[in-house]
């Protein structure tokens, strides 16, 4: 592959962007479904950027900018899908009963349009004249020099395609011998602990054991600290002290961790999102000052910027926001349009807008420095979102509280929720937006080009959201929800939908278990300490993200048992290669391997979903082999552990051959 002239490289092509918008409409079908089953989506660039090399390298023109406009499109969708961490939430408190297509685009549209003009002024500050590490970029960026720099280069491209396709294929395999029967959908045990109850289940998912993967050791080991909270003090301590003796053990012990532990966990994620964005406020401010002081300069210098320094023009960002705005009004009036809302509409639409505009700027510029500090999918969405829609939930309860009634708090829990949805979009495309931005500064690209690119994948995931979102909800529905229209008995989690709506109806309607959340506060806190104090004492070798642990905690067991196991897996796999001098490779296989477990399985799900829809049956590939629990869940096993263990063995061989 050749690489064109630095002054004037190709970037923006028709074959890079139809490739772009191909790899962003599957991976976002990919991303909703994994983050409405588990609450977790993964990111998407490095996946992207080997998939453009290998089939771009047929181009002899193709150069490393535009492959890495290729990636930078395709990232949207590992960052879009977010929204599906609020917009269940209407499904789920009865609102809507189908996912309109158009409110659903209009919210990830205009929220991703706005997530990347809040951070195009933020780019000099937080990306040019910053040290923040960028984990995620840097790799992408590496990933992008490295397969296009070399034959080496280009045969490891070739292998982590490759790897990408096993993956898939393995997980969409082992997904199917769930639907089929063959092998347990989940491994659970649970017992009477004293006067209490405890246990723990685990999903039979190789895309949960890839995302462990790609989280890494520290929060994995973060996630069994939760764990070992919830299902080893609090569940045994609060079954102990709620006696519920016509309840099996696995019913008691989830009940109470359902309606006690996950409220606990929210306000542990809450207490240590708020003390993490606190610590941030000043180095935020302090890049948005650096970047308007950048930009007086090189006004007042006169002289054109270099290539590499371009973004967007700063009249642009401006108007395309003020622009953004109407169609955001605009929205926010369909949404109560003809409602118990209607005699406040003009006063909850100011208020809306005005959220949109100034909680979206700071959640943009935190989510961005986070993504700078620990990478793009350690950011602190969740915390984000739970700020967020307690901010929107105050707001509009302000407004509608002289009127307040059953059908009003209805509306206005819906308002909120949808407010947040849109706020939610800018944070996390804010996020992605400086991520790429530091890859692109690594391979030389243009930041304006990369910007345009981004708004380009915004549109393409925007279109894939709501029909995935409806084909899930048509398929299997919600869990809490009315579920009118779903055909299986199997309804998808949505953990970080359920959460979210909790708390605006909690909030509005007055109801919220205060008690519950102060305790996780507390803890959250402790939690903050413990961080702080193992990161001093190890010179910043050690840490234990307060985050990762309320997650754990709060999410299932089932979710965030088999991510501790891909997390430990993947640790001894890199550990097991480092020294060898193919080991960089291998790693780099190893994430495409587990890129592929998530795409696959949840593709799978996708379709299967399409059939359930079709055939009108909640298991159309259930086989009645009349196989045992107790046995599928082993057949399970092995067969898990032997595709983990054969593809690491795969992934060690073919880096030893293309470094040979």
């Amino acid at each position: 592959m050749t690489k064109a002239s630095p002054s004037t490289p190709g970037e923006i092509t028709a074959r890079g962007v139809i490739l772009g918008i191909l790899i962003t409409l599957v991976f976002t079908a990919a991303q909703v479904y994994l983050g409405l089953k588990v609450g977790l989506t993964f990111a998407t660039s490095i996946p992207a950027a080997v998939i453009s090399m290998a089939l771009l390298s047929a181009f002899k023109n193709a150069t490393i900018q535009e492959n890495n406009i290729v990636q930078t499109i395709a990232s949207a969708a590992g960052t879009l899908a977010s929204v599906i961490f609020v917009l269940p939430g209407l499904l789920m408190i009865g609102w809507w009963a189908n996912v309109p297509f158009w409110p659903t685009f209009g919210a990830c549209a205009i929220g991703g349009v706005l997530g990347v003009m809040y951070t195009v002024p933020l780019r000099r500050a937080l990306v040019s004249m910053s040290d923040l590490p960028y984990p995620e970029g840097v790799a992408a960026a590496e990933v992008l020099k490295v397969g296009t720099s070399s034959r080496e280069g280009a045969a490891e491209g070739k292998a982590g395609l490759m790897a990408v396709i096993l993956g898939s294929v393995a997980s969409a395999l082992y997904a199917a011998g769930a639907a089929v029967k063959v092998m347990a959908g989940e491994m659970a045990v649970y017992f009477r602990s004293g006067n209490g109850a405890t246990g723990l289940g685990a999903s039979s998912s190789l895309a949960l054991i890839g995302a462990g993967h790609l989280m890494g050791i520290t929060v994995g080991i973060a996630m069994l600290a939760g764990l070992a909270i919830a299902w080893g003090v609090l569940v045994p301590i609060l079954t102990a002290a709620q006696p519920m003796a016509d309840l099996s053990a696995a019913d008691w012990a989830l009940k109470v961790w359902k309606t006690d532990v996950r409220m606990i966990g929210a306000g542990a994620i809450g207490a240590a999102a708020i003390v993490t964005l606190a610590g941030l406020a000043k180095p935020v401010v302090g890049g948005l000052k650096s970047a308007m002081e950048s930009s007086r300069k090189a006004k007042a210098n006169g002289g054109e910027l270099p290539r590499t320094e371009q973004d967007l023009p700063i009249f642009i960002v401006g108007l395309v926001t003020l622009l953004a705005m109407v169609p955001a009004g605009w929205l926010l009036a369909t949404f109560l349009q003809g409602g118990v809302l209607s005699s406040i509409a003009p006063a909850l639409i100011a208020v809306g807008v005005a959220y949109i505009l100034v909680a979206g700027i700071f959640a943009a510029a935190v989510c961005g420095y986070m993504a700078g500090l620990i990478g793009s999918s350690n950011s602190p969405v969740s915390g984000i979102a739970i700020l967020t829609v307690l901010g929107a939930a105050l707001s509009v309860g302000a407004v509608g509280k002289h009127i307040m009634g059953p059908e009003v708090a209805h509306a206005l829990i819906a308002f909120a929720l949808f407010v947040t949805t849109v706020v939610l979009a800018v944070a996390v495309i804010g996020n992605d937006n400086l991520q790429d931005l530091k890859t692109g500064q690594l391979v030389d690209a243009t930041p304006w080009k990369q910007q345009v690119a981004l708004l380009i994948g915004v549109l393409a995931g925007s279109c894939v959201v709501p029909p995935v979102l409806e084909l899930l909800n048509r398929a299997n529905g919600f869990a809490g929800a009315p579920n009118l229209q779903a055909i299986s008995s199997q309804p998808l989690a949505a953990p970080q939908a359920t959460l979210i709506s909790t708390l605006a109806k909690g909030v509005i309607g007055g109801n919220l278990p205060w008690h519950l959340i102060g305790w996780g506060a507390a803890l959250g806190l402790g939690l903050v300490v413990v961080n702080f104090v193992l990161k001093k004492a190890s010179n910043g070798k050690y840490s234990l993200p307060p985050l990762g642990v309320g997650l754990a905690i709060y999410l299932p067991s089932t979710v965030t048992a088999p991510v501790v196991v891909g997390a430990v897996a993947g640790y001894l796999f890199e550990r097991a290669v480092h020294h060898q001098t193919w080991g960089e490779i291998a790693k780099r296989l190893g994430v495409l391997i587990m890129s592929g477990f998530i795409v696959g399985e949840s593709l799978f799900n996708v379709a299967l979903a399409g059939l359930i829809v079709l055939s009108g049956e909640g298991e159309p590939l259930a086989i009645p082999l009349g196989l045992g629990e107790h046995t599928t869940m082993l057949i399970s096993l092995v067969v898990g552990a032997a595709i983990v263990a054969g593809l690491y063995r795969w992934s060690s061989t073919n880096a030893r051959r293309v470094s040979a």
